[in-house]
């Protein structure tokens, strides 16, 4: 990973009105980085893209692309980036080869670089075969392939998605991941944005989670984790009876969220993995017949759950 980031937001803020979309944002993402910018609708993920992609302009602060500023290189930072929105348009009468050329004549290609690039981007999102094919007529992924090139016929360094995942089919999205795994492999600095968190989490080296216009956490999945409350969540099952180890759990102050259906309880308990063996070796002890006892570490969705309030502007 690069020492320079590619991406840089600095204490970036934008107000609407009495809204205050972004809240004094900053973050980097390097080269060779998918980075994942999760949040609810309305926290502020596009109106930071946008101002990133310099559709938008920061109320105060700076956004900076391979070093250059929204505010004051706009131009070069166009070059430099490729913006995929979560919504563009198609033309009547117009095949995918053509749609890509456009772009690629839109960005000043000629000639031979202008081929190489139309060839590598249908190759790369698998739509070779489909080059002559109306847009039109193109399923929902087909689609989202078609925007990618777009956004990459330029060979941009920095890749900003919103949203590319949304509306897609399981197989969609696994081809999706693929392919912005390859991007930045490719050694491009990825952002993207998604409401499917279990996608990032399989996708990104890091993760940033904004709620209400500011950055409540940054880092890995693991590191949020570690920073979050120390808690793992437990399923237990019981024989026997039951009802004692309802009693049971529900009368322990270190277990948390106890929700019981019928002989299985699910719960979260503070500690390492020797509290988890401990609180184990004391259920045994206490006469509790259990027969699975199972802990996992939490997901992307319990972090998000655990560090947000579900606040709305």
């Amino acid at each position: 990973m690069s020492s320079h980031p590619q991406i840089e937001l600095r204490q970036v803020n934008r107000w609407f009105g009495d809204t205050h979309a972004v809240n004094d944002v900053s973050f980097e993402v390097y080269a060779g980085e998918v980075f994942g910018y999760i949040g609810p609708n309305g926290a502020g993920k596009t109106t930071s893209m946008r101002i990133l992609a310099t559709l938008d302009e920061a109320t105060s602060g700076d956004a900076l692309v391979d070093g250059f500023s929204v505010v004051e290189d706009p131009d070069r930072v166009r070059r430099r980036l490729g913006f995929m929105p979560d919504y563009f348009g198609t033309y009547d009468n117009v095949d995918v080869h053509e749609y890509l050329d456009f772009f690629a004549r839109a960005y000043g290609l000629r000639g031979t670089e202008r081929s190489r690039a139309l060839a590598f981007v249908e190759d790369f999102t698998g739509l070779d075969k489909l080059s002559t094919k109306p847009i039109n007529g193109l399923s929902k992924g087909m689609k989202q392939r078609l925007c990618l090139g777009r956004t990459m016929i330029h060979d941009p360094s920095v890749m900003v998605l919103d949203e590319p995942a949304a509306g897609l089919d399981p197989r969609a999205r696994i081809e999706l991941r693929e392919m912005i795994g390859r991007l930045a492999d490719l050694g491009k600095a990825v952002l993207i944005s998604s409401h499917i968190l279990t996608e990032l989490a399989e996708v990104c080296d890091r993760v940033g989670i904004i709620e209400q216009g500011q950055l409540v956490a940054v880092g890995s999945v693991d590191d949020i984790s570690r920073k979050a409350e120390a808690t793992a969540m437990v399923e237990v099952r019981f024989v026997g009876d039951v009802p004692r180890a309802h009693q049971w759990l529900h009368d322990r102050r270190d277990l948390h969220e106890v929700r019981i259906d019928e002989r299985k309880a699910t719960l979260t308990h503070a500690g390492d993995e020797a509290a988890q063996a401990q609180l184990l070796r004391e259920m045994i002890q206490a006469g509790l017949k259990v027969v699975e006892f199972r802990c996992r570490t939490k997901s992307l969705e319990d972090i998000f759950l655990e560090v947000t309030e579900g606040r709305v502007q």
